[in-house]
């Protein structure tokens, strides 16, 4: 489902190659990661919109 494409997507951005040097850096970024994803990634599934500019335009309807 969208969860299991979510950390897909996490995994093949920004950990896969990458070594982290705790887990509380590891979770760091996993945080940065998602207020990216939401707020500034777009996505052709959306109208080339961030999830964030979507949920604003579902709830402005």
């Amino acid at each position: 489902g969208p969860m299991e494409g979510f950390w897909g997507i996490l995994k093949r951005e920004r950990y896969y190659g990458r070594r982290f040097t705790s887990k509380k850096e590891l979770v760091q970024m996993i945080r940065h990661y998602i207020h990216y994803y939401n707020t500034r990634r777009v996505q052709r599934n959306l109208g080339v919109l961030t999830p964030m500019e979507k949920h604003e335009l579902y709830r402005a309807a």
